[in-house]
């Protein structure tokens, strides 16, 4: 009895472990959770920051004056018959701080749009390593249905065998093909380990996550094609790839800086009161304080020639972007484009004729209508094609989430 029990409290923590997840429980999971996300957004709330600090003015300054020693009296420190004070503030000018404020601002766009290709980029790893984690348990259930008929099958030949009945060379045969059925399962469990830990570094759920995709819900992902063709998906993607909308802004980003440069050239102003007890020309005088740096030379001339240089860069790395993307997504578009069509040729008869075909040799084989030889071939052929099938339809989805990711707009209808 207590082995029963033992038996299935294992079953039970290991059902546990497994969660089942349906796509876009996958993805709340990943936008609550995802501690990249989480802390990218940090740097938003440092350029929010930045912003307040760029606001700030400097601090007035206070000082003030005291008599150390008085010559006539001989007097120590006469603080009774001589002081004075006086308070000065900088005076910004040439919109020094409103180009700062402006500078920092155009920084939190950059942290924002950091934010969103970051988050594109993983949800799009989300969801492909969601497909493929689907598509590799789909393998290991046919690789499993396989194992299960060849392993009883090579069992009793290795009775018969072993009584003289079967040659030992048609035992070798099959043994063969479950070595090879059980080297894809090794394989695919692999796969499938990375997957799963991939999902919960993502999704921060730490069971294995079980994909929840119904047939009805896969074909249709599968058969979903994009708006437009590729010309009209580069333009999308011109409108919409955070990256690329990024290093646009980074131009504007440099042009506000080496205006805020140009105008670290203008002096600056200080301007204040002092008081004077009696060492001026009156007694208790109050004077007006002004101070200006005198512009024998442009001061911050360096820093401006290598803002004007950094926006050249730049626009460059802008064209470089452009180009880049318009490549990327018209090779992605050819790729779907290949898979969709190859996968297009094989119809659904064509796949439920193979079951059919594939119960129907073992029946036979059982009957003793199909050689030995015939039905190994088969086997052969049908494990190598039954993988090459998930594969083809795992790379129209991953062809497809490429696009999502390089367009960044709902394109798939």
């Amino acid at each position: 009895m207590n082995k029963f029990a033992g038996l299935f409290i294992v079953i039970s923590s290991f059902m546990a472990a497994q969660q089942k997840m349906s796509l876009q429980d996958c993805e709340k999971a990943f936008q609550e959770n995802n501690l990249q996300l989480l802390a990218e957004q940090y740097n938003i709330n440092m350029a929010d920051a930045d912003i307040l600090q760029a606001k700030i003015w400097e601090l007035p300054q206070l000082s003030g004056q005291i008599n150390a020693y008085n010559p006539e009296d001989r007097k120590v420190f006469d603080v009774g018959r001589a002081k004075g004070a006086q308070v000065t503030q900088l005076i910004y000018m040439g919109g020094k701080k409103k180009n700062e404020i402006a500078f920092a601002k155009s920084n939190k766009e950059l942290a924002q749009l950091q934010f969103s290709q970051l988050l594109v980029d993983l949800r799009s790893q989300l969801r492909s390593t969601y497909f493929d984690l689907y598509y590799e348990q789909l393998k290991l259930e046919n690789t499993n249905r396989q194992l299960g008929y060849m392993n009883d099958l090579l069992a009793a030949y290795k009775v018969q065998s072993a009584k003289g009945n079967v040659s030992l060379k048609d035992e070798v045969r099959l043994q063969s093909i479950v070595i090879q059925l059980n080297n894809d399962k090794i394989g695919i469990n692999k796969n499938i380990l990375e997957f799963e830990q991939t999902l919960k570094v993502l999704t921060g759920v730490t069971d294995d996550i079980e994909p929840e995709l119904s047939d009805p819900e896969a074909k249709d992902i599968l058969a979903a094609q994009p708006f437009g063709d590729e010309t009209e998906l580069q333009k999308k993607a011109l409108e919409n790839n955070a990256d690329y909308q990024y290093n646009l802004k980074l131009i504007d980003n440099g042009k506000l800086y080496a205006q805020w440069q140009k105008s670290l050239n203008v002096p600056d102003l200080n301007l204040g009161a002092g008081w004077d007890q009696n060492g001026g020309t009156f007694k208790n005088e109050v004077n007006l304080l002004v101070g200006i740096p005198l512009p024998l030379w442009k001061s911050n001339k360096g820093n401006v020639e290598k803002a004007n240089f950094a926006i050249q860069q730049s626009q460059k790395n802008a064209d470089f972007q452009k180009l880049n993307l318009e490549t990327k997504v018209q090779a992605a578009y050819k790729t779907w484009k290949s898979q969709y069509d190859q996968l297009a040729q094989i119809k659904s008869d064509d796949l439920t004729n193979m079951e059919l075909v594939y119960n129907g040799m073992l029946n036979n084989f059982r009957k003793g209508n199909v050689s030995l030889i015939e039905f190994t071939d088969f086997m052969d052929s049908y494990r190598e094609t039954a993988l090459q099938i998930y594969d083809m339809k795992n790379g129209i989805i991953q062809s497809a989430e490429q696009l999502n990711q390089l367009v960044q707009t709902k394109i798939f209808y």
